[in-house]
């Protein structure tokens, strides 16, 4: 555990499950205070809190070695503790135990709908009360819109689920991309229609964007190269969990047991069961030729 008794921070509250761009509206504003000398802090959840309040918690957007990366871009240092600690303080304890002896807060960072201590009981004008008694400068961050919506996890997994991944992609501010193991498939990809695939499943509490086949980017030792991928569940050759498949347009090396980073980019079609394996490669060609004008056009390279 980190001691921040010496050193005031500046500290970013929210759940940030998606760290997207209303998430990063607030933690922003706490990284820009290290030109303040302050020290920035993004106090994060070891679980969801719903997993904690209800049993059963939202989709993840992110793996976690994703979310360690885009959380290490914000220049803010991740502090992590468990919701099950706080749930039943309240918002005044909450206030003085975390914020104040723990975490030395000079500085607070929040959104709008902001709430925190036992059943959401605190509320931006609570925090805006208790900071002010303890000269605590707070700043809180406007809803960021799309579309003339507020812009919220749950909205992006709504846009993932029906296959509007340009949506989701520009509410994130970044690719919506997953790191699963590359696991061994059957081999047909490469063998019976000449495009080889790398095999990756979803975990249970992933979400999973509509089933179809994508316009998508794989990274590679550093080098983002195109790709198409198929998630679903391949009605023409059979699969009965849902998968994503991936082939990477001129590479041909061995990525079994590798964590590999798959971007989707845009949606191309829903996926088909097809009369024949013959017609499935016929489509692929097509796909993978329209899926390369795609990714040219999007100035991805």
């Amino acid at each position: 555990m980190i001691d921040f008794k010496n050193q005031k921070t500046a500290v970013a509250l929210g759940t940030f499950d998606g760290l997207h761009k209303g998430h990063m509206s607030v933690i922003n504003k706490a990284a820009v205070q290290r030109n303040n000398g302050l020290l920035p802090v993004i106090l994060l959840f070891s679980e969801h809190p719903m997993k904690v309040i209800t049993g059963n918690s939202p989709k993840e957007l992110f793996t976690g070695r994703i979310k360690r990366r885009e959380t290490e871009k914000t220049g803010c240092i991740p502090y992590e503790i468990s919701f099950e600690r706080i749930r039943d303080m309240s918002p005044g304890e909450f206030f003085k135990d975390i914020l104040i002896n723990e975490l030395n807060a000079g500085f607070v960072s929040c959104g709008f709908n902001f709430k925190f201590g036992k059943d959401g009981s605190g509320e931006v004008g609570t925090l805006s009360r208790l900071c002010g008694e303890h000269k605590i400068t707070l700043s809180v961050s406007d809803e960021v819109d799309f579309k003339g919506e507020c812009i919220s996890s749950t909205r992006i997994r709504q846009a993932l689920e029906n296959g509007d991944i340009k949506n989701a992609n520009e509410m994130l501010g970044r690719y919506f991309s997953y790191d699963f193991e590359v696991v061994s498939g059957d081999r047909r990809g490469g063998a019976k229609l000449g495009f080889p695939t790398i095999n990756q499943f979803f975990p249970d509490n992933f979400i999973i964007p509509k089933f179809g086949v994508y316009a998508s980017v794989t990274f590679i030792g550093g080098k983002m190269l195109p790709s198409m991928t198929n998630i679903g569940i391949r009605p023409t050759i059979g699969c009965g969990k849902p998968r994503s498949e991936t082939n990477i347009f001129g590479f041909s090396g061995d990525l079994y047991g590798t964590n590999t980073e798959v971007a989707l980019i845009s949606y191309v079609r829903p996926e088909i069961k097809f009369p024949s394996l013959d017609a499935l490669k016929s489509q692929m060609k097509s796909d993978g030729e329209k899926i390369l004008t795609i990714l040219e056009k999007a100035k991805i390279f």
